[in-house]
């Protein structure tokens, strides 16, 4: 057994801090905070709150009743159209057998239940991979998972994270965390990693922001305003947003991240101010402005947001926007321009433009880039940080129209034989190399490195309703069924059109399991959209002169 480095016991006897060379351990004693947080009667508001609706999609705001039965336990409701689709029902059966218990109660998901091969961390419930299963059960009306996950991650968050003598910010939410069963003493701990353990050894910068993101979806699937309101999830989003609104020596808006600090957690060139942290920062903050307290504590926090996101659309929709006209204002670009008149802004070096971008720009159509900083431009499309860009409005209606534009267009780049691809174009031979450190996972076409993943078709279907394209859902939809089942629900694909299954891709994987039955439900009921789409703040629309192609 790995040696014990502290043993911290509270005052009232119930709380234990247990730091292993695994993770941290957390025994929770049966009348502690959290366990009467997860027993508190939830207080349903059966008039939701209006500043939940003002921002929703106002032809898709009604999404049923807000006081729901919890039904975790049983099967989808009877007579529901999935039911009869059986593809549908094995993705509902194997989602299940996923599910994590915590003293009896659901808190999670594994991240997959393959047996067949070493589990390593895949069977730890990761906050990024839940979000799709938590959308999957809110949609069904099960309600209890989610609320358990919620509360069970604000409280990991609350404990002290120490790494190699450096602690952590107090607001770092956990990457993932593991329930144990002691078999001797009949007791269950909790073990959390927050980035201690992680590949590069890089906290997760996404997850707090997914984790108010899933409980603005919560709130707003449910109309259960009693959660977001505790003192706890108050102090909880403060905390989140003190790590990414603290004043430094930044001249830009964006955050300044490390590699591998969100989905693509290995190396992969994403340092510096990747598109996924931005726009999941910007649907990170839109959220909190709606779930957040008008107290003194939260009218602080507010105008905080509030500057920041002003500035951060400006800075995206400005800087990180491509289309074939900006592409073709870089490649005419000077370079030492010293003044603040200057065009070329981050002294990028036309030369370094990429072959590839000139032959995949088409004349309609465009996108956020991966990556903006001094001298450097990611041209790479990700699909994660331009869906989210659409569904928090971080895009214009222009631009989500372009984004959508550009996938019909390259649709066989991007979509392929599977869907989706995580980014474009692969890097490889000497560039992959010096990129990656020559990882063996991430080589051409695999994994992170232009591999296809079924997870992102929920935020593509997400996208395609939300800018009124539901055809190109329903297309990519009909591929994953062509083989994702017959597959065993692979965690991605190889190949340029993902025609291969990946080379070390987990079978059963969850959120390639649940990220196809969120897509399959919202398209069968648009108004699911709600819970996870913001609409855009007039307020913020900035004076961006861009493409032609937007108009015509």
């Amino acid at each position: 057994m790995s040696p014990v480095h502290g043993d911290h016991t509270g005052q009232n006897g119930n709380v234990r801090s247990l730091e292993t060379t695994v993770g941290t351990l957390f025994e929770i004693g049966e009348d502690s905070d959290v366990m009467r947080l997860l027993d508190r009667p939830r207080q349903l508001n059966v008039e939701r709150k209006r500043s939940f609706d003002e921002r929703s999609i106002s032809e898709l705001s009604n999404i049923g009743s807000p006081c729901r039965r919890s039904c975790f336990l049983g099967s989808p409701r009877p007579s529901s159209y999935y039911e009869s689709h059986p593809m549908v029902a094995d993705a509902w059966e194997t989602l299940r057998r996923s599910v994590v218990h915590f003293r009896g109660q659901p808190v999670g998901t594994l991240a997959a239940v393959d047996h067949s091969v070493e589990e390593l961390n895949y069977d730890q419930v990761f906050v990024r991979d839940f979000v799709p299963s938590a959308l999957a059960f809110l949609m069904n009306r099960e309600d209890e998972i989610v609320k358990n996950f919620l509360l069970k991650t604000l409280r990991l968050q609350s404990w002290e994270k120490i790494v190699d003598q450096f602690k952590l910010g107090e607001g770092v939410m956990p990457a993932s965390f593991k329930v144990l069963h002691d078999p001797v003493r009949n007791f269950e701990t909790i073990t959390a990693d927050f980035g201690e353990s992680a590949i590069g050894r890089v906290a997760p910068v996404d997850s707090g922001f997914w984790w108010i993101i899933l409980l603005r979806a919560y709130t707003k699937s449910t109309g259960d305003t009693s959660l977001s309101e505790m003192p706890e999830c108050q102090n909880g989003i403060r905390l989140i947003l003190s790590l990414c609104l603290s004043e430094g020596f930044d001249t830009f808006p964006t955050l300044l991240c490390a590699d591998g600090c969100c989905m693509i957690d290995r190396r992969m060139g994403v340092y510096g101010y990747p598109i996924e942290i931005q726009a999941l920062f910007f649907m990170a903050l839109r959220c909190a402005l709606l779930l957040l307290k008008q107290d003194n504590v939260g009218k602080e926090f507010v105008e905080r947001i509030t500057d920041r996101l002003h500035a951060l659309s400006y800075h995206m929709r400005s800087y990180f926007w491509l289309d074939l006209k900006q592409l073709n204002d870089i490649y005419r670009y000077k370079t030492e321009e010293y003044s603040h008149t200057a065009v070329n802004k981050f002294n990028v070096m036309p030369d370094s433009l990429p072959d590839w971008v000139f032959d995949f720009m088409p004349s309609r159509g465009g996108y956020f880039i991966g990556n903006v900083s001094p001298a450097r431009m990611d041209f790479r499309w990700f699909c994660l940080g331009n869906c989210v860009a659409i569904l928090s409005s971080l895009a214009t209606p222009e631009q989500a129209s372009a984004i959508m534009d550009l996938i019909e267009s390259r649709w066989e780049e991007l979509v392929g034989e599977m869907p989706l691809k995580i980014c474009y174009p692969a890097i490889e031979s000497h560039e992959w190399k010096i990129v990656t450190g020559c990882d063996p996972k991430n080589i051409r076409w695999s994994y992170h490195n232009g591999g296809s993943w079924p997870v992102l078709l929920w935020l593509l279907t997400a996208a395609c309703i939300k800018t009124g394209r539901p055809q190109i859902a329903r297309r990519a939809i009909e591929l994953a069924e062509s083989r994702l089942s017959k597959d065993s629900w692979p965690e991605y694909y190889d190949g340029k059109l993902g025609r291969y299954m990946g080379k070390q891709a987990r079978k059963f994987q969850t959120w390639s399991i649940a990220g196809y039955l969120v897509a399959k439900m919202m398209l069968e009921d648009p108004s699911h959209l709600g819970m996870i789409s913001l609409e855009e703040d007039k307020q913020m629309k900035p004076l961006v002169k861009r493409s032609a192609s937007w108009s015509s």
